[in-house]
């Protein structure tokens, strides 16, 4: 198993909408990819033991995860660099992030030999991928601002101009919004918000992207 990760940030990505399969032969070896679209990376200790529990008589498990910049991938005792790295390219491949990629491979008792058998894994993982439907989220934070109840319109228009969502708003002693702004459009919406109580808000956001 191989786990890296870098800090490069990320505005986008390209993942998965939902859950697609697909299955490979080579040489009497039956090959069965399963791509799962991941919000945690906690995730994946669940759908690998429940995918483990469900084909509990296969030869191998391989799988190889990304989530942002974090990458993790197993050969599950295949020939090292022949099974997870693989899955891991297939991934890459489409420019894929927040997906597991699994393949589970039944022996058919004819080895394939290593060059074959990476590409018997690569090949497996490309075709579940290209089954899949994909779809572009975008990074943004999640933000909390507070301010009088006369600036609650205001603040909806604000929302509106940097392209913002709304989360939740909850209403005590003041107007206390939860709301997602994309990274580039913090600054702006701080200084429209200056502008429209003169200074009087509370604003704070939390130091993780995450992807809507």
């Amino acid at each position: 198993m191989s786990v890296y990760n870098t800090k490069i940030p990320l505005l986008k990505i390209l993942t998965i909408k939902e859950f697609c399969e697909s299955k490979y032969k080579e040489k009497s070896s039956l090959f069965i990819a399963q791509a799962y679209p991941l919000s945690y990376p906690e995730e994946t200790a669940d759908l690998l033991n429940s995918v483990k529990k469900k084909f509990y008589d296969a030869t191998h498990h391989c799988y190889a995860y990304r989530f942002n910049n974090s990458v993790k991938y197993s050969d599950d005792g295949e020939p090292s660099g022949t099974a997870g790295v693989r899955i891991l390219n297939a991934i890459d491949h489409f420019s894929l992030n927040h997906i597991l990629l699994i393949v589970i491979r039944y022996f058919g008792g004819v080895k394939l030999g290593v060059g074959p058998l990476g590409k018997a894994y690569y090949t497996s993982a490309v075709q579940a991928l290209e089954t899949c439907r994909m779809i572009e989220k975008i990074g943004h934070y999640q933000c909390k601002i507070s301010v009088g109840f006369s600036f609650m319109s205001g603040v909806h228009k604000i929302l509106n101009n940097v392209e913002a969502k709304l989360f939740s708003c909850e209403y005590e002693n003041n107007a206390d919004f939860t709301v997602m702004i994309k990274p580039d459009k913090i600054e702006d919406f701080q200084r429209e918000l200056q502008n429209l109580t003169a200074g009087k808000f509370d604003f704070s956001c939390g130091k993780e992207i995450i992807f809507i």
